[in-house]
């Protein structure tokens, strides 16, 4: 009778880690908010504005394609994938502006450009998720939080399996303004990409007028998408 309890025994114990591993396998880390594959690329339409100072500023308008060019596993051994981005006033001729690098560290989507690495999304993706996104950089930390996940409309496009990622929202009105976002859809990638970060005036004659100084804006908004 003892033989056959401790039979039983081993087959429930059997089971229950026959049962974790398939959740295990079955955990889906949300990895696809941001398919890393040589040959995907991503076009986008951009609007920029750069604001040199009072009533002197520039716009802009082009697109952006970033294709992702090749990978390589580094000393870590860890994949990282090469992203070269163009830029084209038609769509028709592409001229290239430079690369950049992603790779997935510790469950984290770590995007490496001017020398600067920024954590700018975390696996698996959960609404009110927060991380530091310069905890690879040595610049001073700064949250990122997803507050968005669910259906989000970008022009005249709706998509269901969107997260927000919220890097950050501050314009005290009087010194200085710093918005900055991106949105990643599932299966696709980066859909949407915003960055506004401009100083006011402040001297005395215009202190609290919100007159813009210095600084920039730049929307990127995709257009389209696949593998080439």
């Amino acid at each position: 009778m003892r033989s056959l309890n401790i039979f039983y025994l081993i087959a429930i114990s059997i089971g229950l880690l026959a049962c974790r591993e398939m959740d295990d396998v079955n955990l889906d880390l949300g990895y696809d908010y941001q398919p890393l594959e040589v040959g995907l690329f991503w076009e986008y339409e951009v609007s920029e504005t750069i604001v040199f100072g009072e009533s002197d500023s520039e716009e802009y308008s082009y697109y952006l394609r970033d294709k992702i060019d090749y990978s390589y596993l580094n000393e870590a051994g860890e994949q990282v994938f090469v992203v070269l981005r163009e830029q084209s006033d038609d769509r028709g001729d592409w001229i290239g502006e430079g690369n950049f690098s992603l790779i997935v560290r510790k469950q984290a989507l770590v995007r490496m450009q001017e020398n600067e690495r920024v954590v700018t999304f975390s696996f698996p993706p959960q609404l009110n998720k927060t991380w530091d996104g310069r905890i690879y950089s040595s610049n001073q930390p700064e949250t990122f939080v997803m507050d968005l996940s669910g259906a989000y409309q970008l022009g005249e496009s709706n998509y269901t399996q969107a997260v927000r990622v919220l890097q950050n929202q501050e314009d005290d009105k009087i010194t200085f303004r710093d918005n900055r976002y991106e949105v990643y859809v599932k299966g696709i990638g980066m859909i949407e990409q915003y960055y506004e970060v401009f100083t006011y005036c402040s001297r005395n004659d215009c202190l609290g007028q919100e007159l813009l100084d210095s600084g920039s804006q730049i929307h990127l908004k995709i257009i389209n998408y696949g593998k080439n």
